[in-house]
């Protein structure tokens, strides 16, 4: 989503000439957008902050902005404890970014007020440029599920929907800019909810829209909520043709205890529950899911329950992190599992998740893929795409395959990638 904000926010101060540079060393504005989830990324602004005063010594000094969710949580500790910084902009007022810079004086400002929708009738005005073969697409922003352990609500506000015409346009902007896949992106992207009239519109909803745009490849959306997978949008699994049989569906413990303690609405037989539907109509779907080790609470029992979930799917990706305390939210009050237990807890479910993630990648060996190919790759003459799966896929090709559904056959793999060279013979029974 900050990857979609920042592409936003370039083609927003366009209308007040300042242009996208790959020059850091002279450059009249910098604007770091920033992410709040992890433990570390605060210091990572102050890190870059400490850099771009030291490039700019004997220079003029750049209009320092500081923006996005580490911005909105920690406005008045940033400004205090680092006077280099001029402006602090949370995520949902990127639509005064304009005139915020147009009037600059050297004086200290900071939007960090919840106007979601205000910034979206905004930004639906102005062209979204982007130009990727894969691109991004905002339809929900927020949250109402307030899980002990997350700083969403308290950063991005309340769950707010995007109107359904709107997405569309914009997704026929980004197909008409070269767009062959879209991933529809929420911090609850399976809540979407927009009305209008007597009308509701629902996530299957804008997937089986898009599903009917010819030049559109693949459809993809992110992050989910295991209590959202409602049955229409199970179905999309089964009814859309470009929808990717892969789910990233995070339930962060396989314990029901330790679900309670996160106040996360579900439990693990809901999440069964959800797997098994999905398999049942269409058994090519994979899975992949988020976990957090070590939270206050967890007992050797309820990590033994998580290992024993992650050995019933088998997901084929997947991220895990021990607890890290978000300041302001319900578990930073906890009492943490010592650090030595949870990262012995952590280097064994990574473990295992390792071992599943390698032996479905070695699964594909010698068998030809279907590979949406991205771009080339810097200074080879190899390029980048991924197949249905999100794996990575490096191959030898030529520039005519990007933005092309190609068949790779893979030769080798590691953990993370697929390697494989052009399967001349399948794409000309394709072609």
């Amino acid at each position: 989503m900050n990857e979609y904000d920042t592409n936003r926010i370039y083609d927003t101060v366009k209308d007040i000439g300042y242009l996208k540079t790959n020059d850091h060393l002279n450059a009249d504005c910098y604007l770091l957008n920033t992410c709040h989830i992890r433990d570390k990324s605060k210091e990572k602004v102050f890190d870059e902050i400490g850099r771009v005063r030291k490039n700019y010594k004997n220079k003029k000094k750049p209009i320092m902005i500081v923006a996005g969710c580490v911005a909105q949580a920690e406005s008045d500790e940033m400004i205090k404890r680092d006077p280099y910084i001029d402006i602090i902009i949370g995520p949902q007022s990127y639509h005064k970014i304009n005139k915020i810079i147009k009037n600059f004086n050297f004086k200290k400002d900071e939007l960090t007020e919840f106007n979601t929708e205000d910034k979206f009738n905004y930004l639906d005005k102005i062209k979204n440029n982007d130009s990727g073969v894969s691109s991004f697409l905002t339809i929900q922003e927020g949250c109402d599920k307030f899980c002990n352990f997350c700083v969403v609500p308290y950063t991005r506000g309340p769950e707010f929907s995007r109107p359904f015409n709107k997405i569309i346009e914009e997704a026929e902007q980004l197909i008409k800019n070269g767009a062959k896949e879209l991933t529809l992106l929420g911090q609850n992207v399976n809540a979407y909810l927009y009305k209008y009239g007597n009308k509701s519109y629902k996530l299957s909803n804008l997937i089986l829209e898009l599903d009917k745009i010819t030049e559109l490849k693949r459809i993809r959306y992110t992050t989910s909520h295991p209590k959202d997978m409602t049955d229409d949008l199970i179905e999309c699994y089964s009814s859309s043709k470009k929808l990717m049989p892969f789910v990233h569906l995070p339930i962060q413990s396989g314990s029901d205890k330790i679900l309670q303690l996160m106040n996360r609405n579900h439990n693990v037989e809901k999440y069964m529950q959800v797997h098994r539907m999905i398999k049942e109509i269409n058994n090519k779907v994979e899975f992949s899911s988020d976990f957090i080790i070590g939270y206050p609470g967890e007992l050797d029992t309820d990590f033994n329950d998580t290992m024993e979930l992650v050995k019933n799917i088998k997901f084929i990706n997947s991220y895990s992190f021990i607890f890290s305390p978000r300041p302001g939210t319900p578990a930073s009050k906890l009492k943490p599992v010592e650090k030595e237990i949870a990262k012995e807890r952590l280097i064994n479910i990574q473990k295992v998740l390792e071992d599943y993630q390698i032996k479905k990648n070695e699964t594909l060996i010698d068998k030809s893929i279907e590979v949406l190919v991205e771009n080339k790759l810097k200074n080879q003459n190899k390029y980048f795409g991924r197949n249905v799966f999100l794996n990575s896929v490096v191959f030898e090709g030529e520039k005519r395959h990007i933005g092309k559904l190609v068949n790779i056959k893979i030769t080798k793999t590691n953990r993370n990638t697929l390697f494989g060279k052009i399967d001349e013979n399948k794409n000309m029974r394709a072609a």
